[in-house]
């Protein structure tokens, strides 16, 4: 039993739990931090800060919305100089491939002096079923901004597996873990994957960016996540991301998993079924 406290910020998301689950597992002393949790952590209120790093030894960090935003660059600079004072030694920080701010927000880290290491990941295929295009999926219509390009999707669980390592393994340390899946995929592959293991007819419905940020914001999308979308379709997704990398299997020992494999796996859990007929808005 390792009794160093590993602090995990936003432990509640998609690879945050993954994290925390999987150190627990290993004998690790976990905190788990969100805003709602027993011992807070909210982004946008730094007087959370001190109480969630106290006696933490490592962290593991993700940002909220995303590192792309332009407030995270100056959030994690206040954020590292915090941790140097309360005696954090090694900052594990989750990225976004080809986004320029969020590699911003990493040259804070690198240059900070601590221990730390970046994982930097491509879009999680995760998106499809613990996110925001679960809903479409499930409604038999995925709508979303014209993909200008191919990603290489990647399973959440090989980004907290990669994360682990980098947090409890000392020959990682100092380094850009750069994450990706094993094949270059389009969202309507994606979804015709989904649709044929969930035994569906699910439509992919790409429209302008603009006018599908127009129709979001109308339904409430808060401009914060509308700006980062576009910045994500218009920019991220214009190319600079199609190419794989093999840091899953230099790091784990085995190969990043397939979309084939996520799908197969998600489907049997019911996620992508159709929502149950309501009567009065109750399920029939």
């Amino acid at each position: 039993m390792n009794n160093e406290v590993i602090a995990v910020i936003g432990a509640t998301g998609k690879t945050g739990v993954r994290v925390a689950t999987r150190l627990s597992e290993r004998g690790r002393a976990v905190r788990t931090l969100s805003r709602n949790a027993s011992i807070p952590f909210d982004w946008q209120d730094r007087a959370t800060w001190p109480a969630a790093l106290a006696g933490a030894s490592a962290a593991y960090v993700t940002y909220y919305p995303d590192l792309a935003v332009p407030q995270a660059e100056d959030d994690i600079r206040a954020f590292v100089a915090l941790a140097r004072r309360q005696g954090v030694e090694h900052v594990v920080l989750l990225s976004g491939r080809g986004e320029e701010g969020a590699e911003r927000a990493e040259q804070v880290l690198v240059n900070s002096g601590l221990i730390w290491n970046v994982v930097r990941a491509s879009w999680f295929m995760q998106n499809f079923s613990e996110s925001f295009m679960l809903e479409g999926l499930q409604a038999g219509e995925l709508v979303l901004p014209q993909p200008r390009a191919r990603e290489p999707f990647i399973d959440v669980d090989d980004i907290a597996e990669v994360a682990v390592a980098a947090l409890t393994e000392p020959a990682l340390r100092n380094q850009l873990l750069e994450v990706t899946g094993p094949e270059l995929l389009t969202f309507a592959e994606c979804v015709h994957a989904i649709a044929e293991a969930s035994g569906r007819d699910i439509g992919f419905i790409p429209v302008p960016v603009d006018a599908y940020l127009t129709g979001a914001k109308a339904e409430g999308l808060p401009d914060d996540i509308a700006w980062l979308i576009k910045e994500l379709f218009v920019h991220v997704l214009d190319g600079r991301n199609e190419g794989t990398t093999d840091t899953v299997q230099q790091v784990l020992g085995r190969p990043a998993r397939s979309l084939a494999e996520y799908v197969a796996r998600v489907a049997a859990s019911g996620v992508w079924s159709a929502p149950a007929a309501s009567v009065n808005g109750k399920a029939a």
